[in-house]
């Protein structure tokens, strides 16, 4: 991939924080993959641990035991309550935090054994755009030094030469080339994401992970940024790890979805199938809430909060608030299946009980089995 100038004044770009005036859409699944596997993730786990003065340190399984893979070209959306486990695996995959078990390969580096300057080189290739845009950008620097940096510390450019790259990229991502002597407190917060977003593929990565990436902005402008990641990912063949809580915007971007509860994946699918269909209880749950005035059904309120990460409930993570909890789900973890459209779903719905076989869940009846005293 390399990096072209486009004209502020070209089609899809701006010079104004308005974008795209039609919306870009992703792409068909298959013609995303035709290259492979970019990212692949084997049973990665994250622990934090916690010191406590007058008590034992507390250790909280952030991440458990995730797995999951995304093609070159494609957007893998990752969903999930705040508190899922969602970002630290997204900092996890860049190695931003460390991690206890599990492969994690990007871009053919296998990014846990990585250190020093290897690691600072593999970086090259995977970035981050993270979700506040007034904090991702150094407050005492013109955005021009702040996009430049990358371009100096990796590839040696000099002032000249990286002047000119970082007024390409700016208009790139839809802004003026006069921009560049601002300061970040001079640009709305739309306008700062783009920047953010123009720093992130400054050193034309193959993977970016985007961490919330517009949850911060307004509703017009997260539009405009999202047609911009697409369009960038079409014209430079990236591949993203898109996070988000927002349903309907994971929906309009991303290839595939993981859907993520307390440190683990329980359900993974091609994006139409996951919200046509889905087969957890916990996506079916939260797509509830997605607001739609089509919808006849009534959305389903989760019972209570996420169980505490540093005292999981034994058996299935989600069985103290499922509306079809059985007794076996309180006895053993479910083992991932393959579901009817594409996907696997950690459940035991899908093997016991009504014994789903990998068809979506539909109109299953709650069936809800109280706790033996």
């Amino acid at each position: 991939m390399s990096i072209k100038k486009v004209s502020a004044d070209a089609p899809g770009t701006t010079s104004e924080p308005g974008v795209e005036s039609e919306p870009v859409t992703a792409s068909e699944p298959g013609s995303a993959s035709a290259g492979g596997p970019l990212v692949d993730v084997r049973d990665v786990s994250v622990v934090f641990r916690k010191k406590r003065t007058l008590a034992a340190a507390r250790q909280v399984r952030a991440v458990n035991d995730v797995t999951f893979h995304i093609d070159q070209g494609e957007t893998f959306g990752l969903v999930g309550e705040s508190g899922s486990g969602k970002s630290t695996t997204g900092r996890a995959l860049l190695k931003l935090v460390p991690t206890v078990s599990g492969s994690i390969r990007v871009a053919g580096h296998d990014v846990t054994s990585l250190r020093g300057s290897a690691l600072r080189k593999a970086r090259r290739s995977m970035q981050m755009v993270f979700q506040d845009p007034y904090s991702s950008l150094d407050p005492s620097s013109t955005v021009a030094a702040s996009i430049a940096e990358p371009l100096v510390v990796h590839e040696k450019l000099s002032a000249k030469a990286a002047r000119s790259r970082v007024h390409e990229l700016i208009e790139m991502v839809g802004l003026r080339a006069s921009y560049a002597d601002r300061y970040p407190y001079e640009f709305s917060g739309g306008q700062r994401q783009r920047l953010a977003i123009a720093r992130a593929i400054a050193l034309n990565p193959r993977f970016v992970v985007c961490d919330e990436a517009v949850s911060a902005l307004d509703v017009s402008t997260q539009n405009q940024v999202i047609n911009l990641l697409e369009r960038l990912r079409s014209e430079f063949k990236l591949t993203y790890l898109f996070i988000a809580h927002d349903l309907a915007i994971v929906r309009h971007i991303s290839h595939r979805v993981g859907v993520m509860y307390l440190g683990r994946i329980v359900e993974t699918g091609p994006a139409e199938r996951v919200y046509g269909a889905p087969a957890h209880p916990y996506t079916q749950a939260l797509l509830s809430a997605i607001p739609d005035p089509r919808r006849e059904s009534e959305r389903i309120v989760l019972e209570g909060d996420l169980p505490d990460p540093a005292k999981p409930p034994v058996g299935c993570p989600f069985q103290t608030r499922c509306r079809f909890v059985m007794d076996v789900c309180r006895q053993r973890m479910p083992e991932h299946t393959a579901v009817e459209g594409g996907g696997e779903v950690a459940c035991h719905l899908q093997t016991s009980g009504p014994t789903l076989a990998g068809s979506p869940l539909h109109d299953l009846a709650p069936t809800r089995v109280a706790a033996a005293p």
